[in-house]
């Protein structure tokens, strides 16, 4: 009897000291996931900042903004990125997440480095996208069928804001000429690297990342003077989302990014942080997106 009363001891000692553990570990991490354009626009130096600063590591994991959203309202992660806003109406959980903007985006449209086209209206780019332009030579390039890439799905990142953009309408569905669809934005500025006829839009915190050629939309390219002054039209919020009763070491972090510290990081990292051009909020009501 004695024996199996100490075996009980032991077994429950145990148990005490492994829930002890991880709840250090777990004090001293901040899981993160989300949007790719966000991860490498900023989050990768931020965190790493925020770990010498602080000690918390923060665990990055992509997977899209819809993933930042809703892993973050199932409490599945401690906090997420996002693109976009949450779209409650495409699932409910998406209700529970709350949207901290840090920064803005631009989408910008990208070619291979041996495209000779260097700028597109918006109404080549919607004929693109809606297969009416089909041949690189309907634009001033080579004659040479039109590579387009996507991304799967309507309420990715980058899809919804292109549909926006392009057809003041987030939920409405192409018709392309691309049969080229991607998972994520990194296969898709990939794809561009190799392919000299393709095309396709992503975000430009990323796209200047790769070795790709960034080239002009409505006569403007977005450069970071571009998108701060609303001059470049294609840009967007990016947000940290966490749950509404965010832990504190989550609240530090949301708190560091928009400090002057964090925004300096931003702004080293080629893109706008938020507060700094808040003037960008009423042009963004005109195409339809909401801002927290």
């Amino acid at each position: 009897m004695n024996n199996a009363f100490y075996r009980i001891i032991v077994i429950f000692s145990l148990i005490l000291l492994n829930v002890n553990t991880h709840a250090a570990s777990d004090n001293n991490t901040i899981s993160w996931a989300g949007c790719g354009i966000t991860k490498k626009a900023f989050m990768a130096e931020l965190a790493a900042a925020y770990e010498t600063k602080t000690g918390i590591h923060i665990n990055l994991q992509g997977g899209g903004a819809t993933r930042g959203i809703r892993d973050t309202s199932g409490l599945k992660i401690d906090m997420g990125g996002s693109c976009r806003m949450n779209l409650p109406e495409t699932d409910s959980s998406e209700l529970h997440a709350v949207l901290h903007p840090v920064a803005w985006d631009a989408l910008a449209i990208i070619v291979h480095n041996n495209n000779p086209v260097s700028s597109l209206s918006s109404k080549q780019v919607e004929k693109i996208y809606t297969g009416k332009i089909t041949n690189w030579s309907q634009v001033g390039g080579n004659n040479a069928q039109i590579h387009l890439y996507v991304r799967e799905g309507k309420i990715s990142g980058v899809g919804y804001a292109i549909r926006q953009y392009l057809f003041a309408n987030g939920q409405q569905a192409f018709t392309t000429a691309g049969k080229y669809k991607v998972k994520s934005s990194g296969p898709l500025e990939r794809a561009v690297e190799s392919d000299p006829q393709a095309i396709g839009i992503t975000g430009v915190s990323s796209a200047r990342k790769r070795d790709v050629k960034i080239i002009g939309f409505d006569g403007k390219t977005p450069t970071f003077e571009n998108v701060k002054a609303g001059e470049y039209g294609l840009y967007r919020p990016l947000y940290l989302v966490t749950s509404p009763t965010p832990s504190k070491k989550v609240k530090d972090f949301v708190q560091y990014a928009t400090s002057k510290e964090g925004r300096t990081i931003i702004r080293n990292n080629g893109t706008v942080p938020y507060h700094e051009a808040l003037h960008l909020m009423s042009k963004m009501r005109i195409y339809g997106f909401g801002v927290e």
